[in-house]
């Protein structure tokens, strides 16, 4: 299932037809994602870029955006790579269309 897909599922069982609870929940999923994503982009340090990524992770948890919680994973695990954060961009920067 695809990080776009695992977000509206989730939110859908969570509210169902309640769009405009829908719509508010997933600009806040995705503003706080990119918010994550910009800490991670200006980490000073190592310790800095896990956090940000550890905290995108948990955030893509909540709600079940188990492709970007495996990605933010995999940068928390890693030291800072603009590689890994170009790909997390990209994932949260598809949904957002």
């Amino acid at each position: 299932m695809s990080f776009e897909q695992a977000l509206n599922t989730t939110l859908a069982a969570a509210f169902g037809d309640d769009q405009s609870l829908v719509l508010e929940l997933r600009g806040a999923f995705i503003e706080s994602a990119e918010r994550h994503c910009r800490a991670m982009a200006e980490a000073a340090s190592d310790d800095e870029w896990r956090d940000a990524a550890l905290r995108l992770k948990g955030l893509a948890a909540s709600f079940g955006a188990t492709s970007l919680m495996e990605q933010a994973g995999r940068a928390a695990a890693s030291a800072r790579n603009s590689r890994l954060l170009v790909e997390l961009q990209g994932s949260v920067a598809a949904v957002a269309l």
